[in-house]
C-alpha cells in the first residue's frame, strides 16, 4: 500500500509570538497600573507616551496576525500541493534523467537515446552499494531513443544500480547518449512542506519528471528488452 509522507506537527513561528507577546502585554498592563498608582498627580504620565505604547502592542498583534494568516495560506497550499501530486503521479510510471534506479520486483528499467547510428553499444549496470559490476552487454545501434530492461537474478540484493551506456564507431569514437530512469511511484513524501516522489529507490521533485503514464494492470515485458546478444570474442 503506498504512503504519504507528512510532516510532523508543531507550533507555527506566528502561534509562539502570540503567546509571547500576550504574557509581555500581561506584564505591560501590570506595570502601566502601577505607575498609574504611584504616579505624581503634579506630574502625571504624558498621555501621548501611553497612546504610543498601546499603539505599539496593537501594530505587533495585528503582523502576527497577519502572520498567522500567511501560514495558514501556505499550509493549504502545501496540502493542495500534495493531493495534486498524489493525483498525477501516485501508482503511475514516470521517466526522469538519471542514470540510477532502484531494483523493483526484480527488474531494473532505462531508457537511452544514440545521437547517431553505432557500431557498437555496450552496457553496464553496477551496484551503488558494492561498486560491482552485475551485468555487461550490448544495446541497440541505430540513433533514437531505446528501452534496455533487465531482470535481476533471484539473489541480486535491493538497492540502487548505475546505467553506463557507451555507444560508439567502429573507429571506436564515443556518441553522445542521454540516460533516462523509468520506474512507479510508489508513495508520496513530503519535505519542508513540499511533495516528492518515490521511485526506484530515489527521492525526487515533480518539476524532474519528464514523462508521466498509466501502468496497463496486464503490463507484461519480456527478459532484458532493448538488448543485443554481446559479439562473439575473437
Amino acid at each position: 500500500m503506498s504512503e504519504v509522507g507528512s510532516a510532523t506537527s508543531t507550533p507555527s513561528v506566528a502561534q509562539n509570538a502570540s503567546d509571547k507577546l500576550a504574557s509581555d502585554f500581561d506584564d505591560f498592563l501590570a506595570l502601566l497600573t502601577t505607575q498609574l498608582q504611584y504616579q505624581d498627580p503634579l506630574d502625571p504620565m504624558d498621555s501621548n507616551e501611553f497612546t504610543q505604547q498601546l499603539v505599539s502592542f496593537t501594530g505587533v498583534e495585528q503582523q502576527i496576525a497577519a502572520n498567522k494568516n500567511l501560514e495558514t495560506l501556505i499550509s493549504q497550499m502545501s496540502s493542495e500541493s500534495v493531493s495534486n501530486a498524489v493525483n498525477s503521479y501516485l501508482g503511475k510510471e514516470i521517466t526522469v534523467e538519471t542514470d540510477k534506479a532502484g531494483l523493483n520486483d526484480g527488474k531494473l528499467k532505462w531508457e537511452y537515446t544514440v545521437d547517431s547510428t553505432a557500431e557498437t553499444t555496450k552496457i553496464t549496470i553496477t551496484s551503488d552499494k558494492t561498486g560491482e559490476v552485475v551485468y555487461q552487454g550490448y544495446g541497440e545501434t541505430e540513433m533514437g531513443l531505446h528501452q534496455f530492461e533487465w531482470n535481476a537474478p533471484d539473489d541480486l540484493e535491493d538497492g540502487i544500480y548505475t546505467l553506463s551506456v557507451q555507444p560508439a564507431t567502429a573507429e571506436g569514437t564515443a556518441i553522445a547518449t542521454n540516460i533516462y530512469s523509468v520506474g512507479k511511484v510508489t508513495s508520496i513524501e513530503t519535505i519542508n512542506g513540499l511533495p516528492y516522489l518515490a521511485s526506484n529507490g530515489i527521492i525526487l521533485a515533480p518539476d524532474q519528471v519528464l514523462a508521466v503514464k498509466e501502468i496497463p494492470s496486464s503490463d507484461t515485458t519480456d527478459d532484458n528488452t532493448g538488448g543485443d546478444t554481446p559479439p562473439e570474442e575473437t
